[in-house]
């Protein structure tokens, strides 16, 4: 059984390559890379490198061939890209005989008014469509997400927010991507759809466990998305991330994020890794000054 996952270089796919390789041989591993050449280090492991570009879409033909088990990693861009490269994805696993598909989507996805839903919307049906057994990594909301304002945090600034009362799953991308490889190695995931959320928390709530590890009291500083834009603007963030990061902060506002589930642990078979502890894992791995 050969398996293969996308974007195997990037944050999230490097993840799950290392927690595969505890279970897995390399010699059943392969990814599909946009630069073969970031991938030596994987190479060097005996996992078969291959060139998969998600904009050369006559590239992933040879990506997924004979491959048995494939893990589409969402790519990153704005909707329109990503769903031409997303649904090319699709239709070249389809030709490609592929047997299995999980991919990872975003919370709630078909319900979602999340400014980011579009694009899994649209590839979860593209995938049923095929009739390709397949499983949806429906995940929450990366803690890492937030390195810039723990950092912030640290240097003794504000946690600005304008996401008022809304609850977000938050969860470190090692407990995504452990999911991950569990539903990408194993049988008895087909035709399922995980919503992988850790625990519901507002914007105070994870400032205040930050506050614990940190051992300091941060202040939140709830804004009207205006203001919020030209703070983010004052810290230097480029003008065309501006709408992009004010979404976000009305996707978490409007209750997008705010999935109740116990799949993770269904999933992984223990515990999402605890707020205070995954904060403490982050914080560990900032540089300090």
């Amino acid at each position: 059984m050969k398996l293969l996952v996308t974007g195997a270089t990037g944050k999230l796919g490097s993840k799950v390559v290392e927690t595969l390789l505890k279970t897995v041989s390399s010699s059943q591993l392969a990814v599909s890379v946009r630069n073969p050449e970031k991938a030596e280090g994987l190479r060097s492991q005996g996992i078969e490198v291959r060139h998969g570009d998600f904009d050369k879409p006559e590239t992933l033909d040879t990506a997924f061939a004979g491959i048995d088990r494939l893990l589409i990693i969402s790519a990153d861009g704005d909707n329109e890209t990503r769903i031409r490269q997303h649904t090319d994805a699709v239709a070249a696993a389809e030709r490609a005989g592929v047997k299995f598909i999980a991919y990872t989507s975003l919370a709630n996805a078909t319900e979602s008014k999340n400014l980011m839903a579009p694009p899994h919307v649209v590839t979860e049906a593209a995938i049923i469509k095929t009739g390709i057994p397949y499983t949806f990594l429906r995940n929450n909301w990366y803690l890492e997400n937030e390195i810039g304002s723990i950092q912030g945090a640290m240097a003794g600034s504000p946690w600005v927010t304008s996401a008022e009362e809304g609850k977000v799953g938050w969860a470190l991308q090692q407990d995504y991507a452990d999911a991950a490889a569990k539903v990408l190695s194993e049988d008895g995931h087909e035709n399922r759809v995980y919503e992988l959320s850790g625990q519901l928390l507002t914007q105070e709530e994870l400032v205040n466990a930050l506050g614990v590890v940190l051992d300091k009291e941060i202040p939140v500083q709830q804004v009207n998305d205006e203001t919020y834009a030209e703070i983010m603007k004052g810290i230097g963030l480029p003008d065309f991330v501006i709408p992009i990061v004010v979404g976000i902060q009305d996707s978490i506002r409007n209750g997008s994020l705010a999935v109740e589930s116990n799949d993770f642990e269904k999933v992984l078979g223990r515990p999402v890794t605890p707020i205070r502890e995954a904060l403490t894992q982050i914080v560990k791995a900032i540089p300090q000054a």
